[in-house]
């Protein structure tokens, strides 16, 4: 196997853990957020670079103080999704995850930047526009619709004040369908308009009951398939999300459980309650929505998934969903599970922990990831491993956030820190694979 380093610049480099490549496995985007997890945001560029030539282009520079990040390509297209913090802040309008907005590059178009998610905080609120921010950006199977994670302006402030019965700002997943252009009224200065109609797809209460299905919490979700999945009576389900749900154990644990949220062919419809939310309750998900549990892992020894910070993958065929558990010696490891539920499958039996984000190759055989300081790559069917790069003192271990296969299955991307001038920036890095490992 052959590692190559792609960039060298001095200065942050940081990948999404899942659409990293073009569609065409020539280009690599990333962002430039200068701490080696990106926790801080203060990225100012997008940028690509090409696997072949190792040539570097900026496509989107921020302007007026604001700052981007966490930038996925479409499948699809040459189009490319990321977060946008706020321009011109303010004492009281600061970055945070109430505070953000979802853009998309269209890179055949001059790299011309289009705002995805419209922004209402006054009410009346608007249909198709949200109340706070959005998050991790990532195109479905088709290019069409894209997901991202959510927290709630107009909530937190109720929260801050602790005034009155209202609804807590919870993370909750959403979706943006390019059905209409969104328009608000400039009622507030943080008021924007959006490309696509968007909504929350899942739904979370105040206080879970205990050993119930209910949650606190949707995040770290995933794209099920790039056409959906196939439900047991043989019909298929052309959208759906897998994501962690934070559920309560009788005995008043909070975990993380493996969800799904089947969508209707139709996300402007409202349910049972406003799809824009009200002054006191969150924007509520579209009528035809089913939130349902996969996993029930309260009796294993180690309940709930665990390890690093990871989100939820699926095999391109839409019927398995890979997560990280720790197996009973209390290793972390990767598991999947059916979209339909059941119990979770054993997929990696290391003697050490699976340490990063993780992703599928695109024949559905193979998932990526780190672990013992190396990239490895898993059969899913045979659960045999291979190690394709070296464990080394000489170089730093790739980092956890991501670990990424190209679209035509031959490279896999991962950042490492590297030491230049004195300071460790990180730096992007593939390492082939043929495609029978």
């Amino acid at each position: 196997m052959q590692e190559i380093q792609l960039t060298d610049q001095p200065g942050g480099h940081i990948l999404t853990n899942t659409n990293a490549w073009s569609a065409d496995s020539e280009w690599i985007v990333y962002d430039t957020r200068s701490d080696p997890a990106g926790e801080k945001f203060d990225g100012r560029t997008i940028e690509i670079v090409n696997v072949r030539t190792r040539e570097v282009r900026e496509i989107y520079r921020s302007q007026n103080g604001a700052h981007c990040g966490v930038a996925s390509f479409s499948p699809v297209a040459n189009k490319v999704a990321f977060i946008l913090g706020p321009e011109n802040s303010t004492p009281d309008w600061q970055y945070s995850a109430a505070h953000r907005q979802g853009i998309v590059v269209d890179l055949g178009e001059s790299a011309r930047s289009i705002p995805l998610d419209a922004r209402d905080l006054a009410p009346p609120f608007t249909p198709g526009a949200l109340r706070g921010g959005t998050h991790l950006h990532v195109f479905s199977g088709d290019g069409e619709w894209l997901s991202f994670t959510y927290d709630d302006h107009v909530l937190e402030a109720c929260d801050a004040a602790g005034v009155g019965m209202y609804e807590h700002n919870q993370r909750n997943v959403g979706v943006s369908v390019p059905v209409r252009a969104v328009q608000v009224p400039k009622t507030h200065p943080r008021n924007h308009d959006g490309s696509a109609f968007s909504v929350l797809v899942t739904r979370t209460v105040n206080d879970p009951q205990p050993a119930s299905d209910e949650i606190s919490r949707a995040c770290e979700e995933a794209w099920i398939g790039t056409n959906g999945y196939v439900r047991p009576d043989g019909s298929r389900q052309q959208r759906a999300i897998a994501f962690q749900g934070h559920v309560v154990s009788a005995d008043g644990r909070t975990i993380a459980e493996a969800y799904v949220v089947d969508l209707p062919d139709d996300l402007t419809g409202a349910g049972d309650a406003p799809l824009e939310g009200t002054p006191t309750t969150r924007p509520a998900p579209p009528r035809g929505t089913n939130q349902r549990r996969l996993t029930r892992t309260l009796d294993r020894k180690y309940p709930g998934l665990q390890g690093p910070r990871h989100w939820l993958r699926s095999a391109p065929d839409g019927m398995q969903i890979a997560l990280l558990m720790r197996d009973e010696v209390g290793f972390v490891q990767l598991w999947t599970v059916s979209p339909h539920g059941g119990e979770p499958r054993q997929t990696t039996h290391h003697l050490f922990d699976v340490a990063s984000s993780f992703s599928w190759s695109p024949d559905g055989r193979r998932i990526a990831y780190v672990a013992d300081q190396s990239i490895f790559v898993t059969e899913v069917t045979t659960g045999e491993a291979a190690r394709l790069t070296a464990r080394t003192e000489e170089l730093p271990s790739p980092r956890p956030e991501a670990c990424v296969f190209s679209p035509d299955g031959r490279r896999i991307a991962y950042v490492r820190p590297i030491e230049h001038a004195g300071k460790s920036w990180n730096q992007i890095f593939v390492v082939t694979c043929d495609r029978t490992t």
